[in-house]
């Protein structure tokens, strides 16, 4: 063994035996011998003597690296030898007659680095200078299995480097060029010789040797795609694959192997209607029976991706022939194909099951076309089939129901995973439902009414699917016949709404028929003799006082919803629903010492659902304030003690009790949405007014706890509120809020929360002139000192938390100046307080209004000069209003905006936002 078969070894050698230093030492040697002028020689030598597995392999690897990069650099002598020598190689012969090592005897990964450096001279040489290459080669294969598989190799090669990155568009223009080259010229010289090679090896080791037969089938499965179909799919070849399939004594592989070919014919592209011909003439029914009859296997599963295949294109040409007799011989073989692959469907794999879906909604389009009426008795069986089939696969496995029950990390992936599934199965059910609404709703119907009568809790999946099914209908249904409620959505309803599954207490399927009561509501808001039941289903064990609290939570969220739909119809019912929440609303005002506390936030909603109740203007007045008093009082006064126990100890006040007091102004804040500025001002002052005592509590939040901002951010949000409701009667409250408000309100996310309530007070008009004009240059100041000067940074990396924090502040800081000027605001900016950055703010709009990459960015701040010209721009005779604000509208707004930002290439006059800008 000389130096470089050492060397070699060395640096191949992972047992970790060898010195690092060495191994370094071996690779460097390596690489300088693959760098030699020689190096091609070199390892063509070596071949020609070593057995050695990984010197072959590197000799290879190297001649591969030097032909790829060096060939076209070597003389037509070196090039000659070069392909002399690996022919030889390649045809199981010794490199010369001194040397008789054959490395076809080598491992097979040794094997593929030969075919690769093959296809690789190929790609330089064939047809122009090599054009014997695959003639030559053939007669050669009579030698045995090795020349027979060695030849499959270099075909497998020569598709992935050239022939198959040109099917996946490859962007390579060389690429394409060579590969364009290589299949023409081997169509014509030696594709049929090829195939009948194909064709005699597996007639010939079908029963004898089942691994080069696939070796074969396999590399033809790849060359079908291009090759003339008519070599393929002909009175020869398709009964030897058929008898291959169908040979239930062949070894698996094969069968599937033969499989796979078939797939490639029927996918073969080409004229839709020598498409259709082919298809038909294949008599794919004789393998239909596989799919039951076959034990499950990867056989099994390439049959079934075969008739999956062999639909889908049936399918393709139903859709792309337009005469009457394509159509209905696509539609017999679809329906001759579809019972076989609903069975397939039965029990595959998800990749294979998105397909089947796929091609299952692609044959409910093409009969989508036909009345309902229309529809054959065959196709509204296959309908049915469909239906069950999708009951069938959103069933959730029983092995996790626990999991699922009590959504721990294995039952949310199963969740997902069943989400996932059901997207396109709903999307298939609502399709079949626009096209046999009739056997749909019978379906559904007949799936509910079992369910009702299960009398198991063993049930819990089909009882879910049933609901699930019936939930998902509903998205199609319109508002009109929802409202209706044809008979099938008559008898489904009501018996849901009297029904209490055995199952009830499993968490999903309370979820679902939650869900499905309130998708259905529409339908009880024309029938209202059903709003009792609605109610009992949503306040009982079923709903807000299910046992799971994941249902509770989501029952309090659905509740208010059903609220805001029926509340016309629920005045009668008030005393009942807030009789049946009254231990609810009581876990907002536990005792403070309790130690059942645990942030019932969801219960928010509750607050909603009864603030819709009690704000409606049918309610009498003494009701209105007796209902408000009793849910305000409780919550105000524990809120109140809370905070003179902070002020007189602070040290003995816990997380617990903020969270307390946060909990109470949400519940607080939740309530007070139902109520109307109408209402709480003009008609009834006294709901006003108990609004105004409880805002006097809640303030008080802001000067106990200034810097919990959890407690700030509730507080802010009961502020909007009562914007809303209270109109200009809270302006009395706002310096002091505001004030407390401003403290601590350093940054971009802060600032950006404050803004907003300031552009909600903006509505007030003058009425706040004074309040603004001492918050103005507090904000303006912040802000400034908050956006960087430059313009944000844009590309990879750029979208950080602080950056889009930043982005929202500016956003909310260009409505804020904006609401300014067109609210009557304008003289804040040229108060005595608020001139010092008057300058800044001018240059802020300029430089907006011209450069900003936001069209409606610049049309507000144009919008916002127009206003300021208007208010402050002086006439030739008059004092100036804002000194130098006339030299600078004329100077710089005029020049930059209106001439310069015209000629700018983001000033595109045909798209709709630009010329709204250059209409303002």
């Amino acid at each position: 063994m000389d130096d470089l078969e050492r060397a070699i070894l060395i640096s191949f050698d992972e047992s970790g035996a060898v010195d690092s230093a060495l191994k370094l030492q071996a690779l460097a040697f390596c690489q300088q011998v693959k760098e030699a002028p020689t190096a091609w020689q070199i390892c063509i030598e070596r071949l020609g003597f070593t057995k050695l597995p990984q010197v072959q392999f590197w000799c290879l690897q190297c001649l591969y690296e030097v032909v790829s990069s060096r060939y076209a650099a070597m003389s037509s002598e070196e090039k000659a030898f070069v392909r002399e020598s690996v022919f030889k190689m390649v045809c199981y012969e010794p490199v010369d007659e001194k040397n008789l090592v054959r490395v076809l005897d080598a491992p097979g990964y040794v094997r593929n680095k030969l075919a690769q450096v093959l296809a690789t001279l190929v790609k330089f040489e064939y047809p122009v200078v090599w054009s014997g290459v695959f003639v030559d080669l053939l007669p050669h294969l009579s030698k045995g299995v090795e020349l027979i598989d060695m030849f499959c190799r270099v075909l497998n090669r020569l598709d992935a480097e050239l022939i198959d990155a040109e099917s996946h568009g490859s962007d390579e223009v060389t690429t394409l060029a060579v590969a364009s080259r290589v299949k023409d010229a081997m169509r014509q010289q030696c594709v049929p010789q090829i195939v009948r090679v194909w064709y005699e090896v597996v007639s010939s080791y079908k029963n004898s040797n089942s691994e080069i037969c696939i070796a074969v089938l396999e590399c033809m499965r790849k060359y079908i795609a291009w090759i003339d179909i008519g070599l393929i799919a002909n009175d020869v070849f398709v009964p030897l694959l058929f008898d291959l399939v169908l040979g239930e004594g062949l070894d698996e592989q094969l069968r599937g192997a033969a499989a796979s070919c078939l797939l490639a014919v029927v996918s073969k592209g080409m004229n839709f209607q020598s498409k259709l011909a082919l298809l038909q003439s294949l008599r794919m029914n004789r393998i239909f029976s596989l799919v039951s009859r076959e034990r499950e296997s990867e056989f099994k599963s390439k049959v079934a991706i075969l008739l999956a295949g062999y639909g889908a294109e049936i399918l393709l040409c139903f859709v792309k022939l337009n005469s009457e007799e394509a159509r209905g011989v696509s539609m017999e073989l679809l329906e001759e194909v579809l019972p076989s692959v609903l069975r397939v469907m039965q029990n595959c794999e998800a990749d294979l099951a998105i397909k089947i879906v796929e091609f299952l909604s692609g044959y409910v389009d093409s009969i989508k076309s036909l009345s309902p009426t229309s529809l054959s008795e065959k196709q509204l069986v296959h309908v049915g089939q469909i239906l069950e089939m999708i009951r069938m696969h959103i069933c959730y496995d029983p092995d996790y129901r626990h999991n699922v029950d009590v959504l721990d990390k294995i039952g949310q992936e199963e969740e997902d995973r069943m989400s996932d599934i059901r997207k396109d199965l709903f999307s298939l059910l609502r399709n079949v439902g626009r096209v046999a609404p009739e056997v749909t709703q019978i379906f559904i119907h007949t799936s509910l009414v079992n369910a009702v009568s299960s009398p198991s809790e063993k049930n819990v999946e089909e009882v879910e699917a049933a609901l699930s099914i019936f939930y998902a209908l509903g998205e199609s249904i319109s508002e009109e016949a929802m409202k209706n409620g044809n008979g099938f959505i008559g008898k489904l309803v009501p018996m849901l709404l009297s029904t209490k599954f055995q199952c009830h207490s499993n968490r999903i399927v309370a979820l679902i028929y939650l869900e499905t009561i309130m998708r259905y509501t529409k339908y009880v808001q024309e029938n209202t003799q059903y709003i009792p039941m609605v109610l009992t289903v949503f306040l009982d064990d079923r709903g807000i006082r299910h046992p799971n609290v994941s249902v509770s939570r989501r029952a309090s969220y659905l509740f208010m919803r059903v609220v805001k739909q029926l509340k016309a119809n629920l005045v009668p019912f008030i005393e009942q629903i807030l009789q049946s929440l009254q231990d609810k609303i009581a876990q907002f005002t536990l005792d403070i010492s309790s130690k059942e506390f645990s942030g019932y936030e969801d219960g928010s909603h509750i607050f909603e659902a009864i603030g819709i109740l009690a704000g409606m203007e049918d309610v009498p007045l003494e009701k209105q304030s007796e209902y408000l008093s009793a849910l305000l009082t409780p919550l105000c006064q524990q809120v109140q003690t809370l905070l003179m126990n902070a002020q007189a100890e602070p040290v003995q006040i816990s997380s617990t009790h903020i969270a307390i007091i946060q909990q109470n102004v949400m519940a607080i804040n939740a309530l007070s949405k139902g109520f109307s500025e109408r209402l709480a001002t003009s008609i009834r002052p006294t709901i006003g007014l108990m609004f105004k005592q409880t805002l006097d509590v809640l303030l008080q939040i802001l000067v106990v706890f200034p810097d919990i901002e959890p407690l700030r951010n509730k507080v802010t949000s009961f502020l909007h509120c009562m914007v809303g409701i209270l109109g200009p009667a809270v302006i009395p409250y706002l310096p002091k809020a505001l004030d407390q408000l401003l403290n601590d309100c350093e940054g971009p996310k802060e600032m950006g929360n404050f803004l907003i309530l300031i552009n909600q007070l903006t509505k007030f008009r003058t009425s706040i002139l004074d309040i603004m004009e001492e918050v103005f240059p507090i904000i303006v100041g912040r802000i400034f000192s908050v956006l960087p000067s430059d313009p944000f940074p844009t590309g990879p990396g750029s979208n950080t938390e602080e950056i889009r924090e930043l982005l929202n502040l500016q956003k909310t800081f260009y409505a804020f100046l904006h609401l300014m000027a067109t609210n009557e605001l304008s003289s804040v900016l040229i108060s005595p307080k608020s001139r010092v950055y008057l300058d800044q703010i001018m240059q802020f709009l300029l430089s907006s209004s011209r450069h900003h990459k936001d069209i409606s960015v610049r049309k507000s701040c144009v919008q916002i000069f127009v206003i300021l010209i208007k208010e402050w721009y002086a006439t030739p005779h008059c004092e100036e209003k804002v000194p130098g604000f006339r030299n600078f509208i004329m100077e710089r707004f005029a020049t930059d905006c209106c001439l310069y930002s015209v000629l700018e290439k983001s000033f595109n006059l045909h798209d709709a936002a630009t010329v709204s800008l250059h209409a303002a």
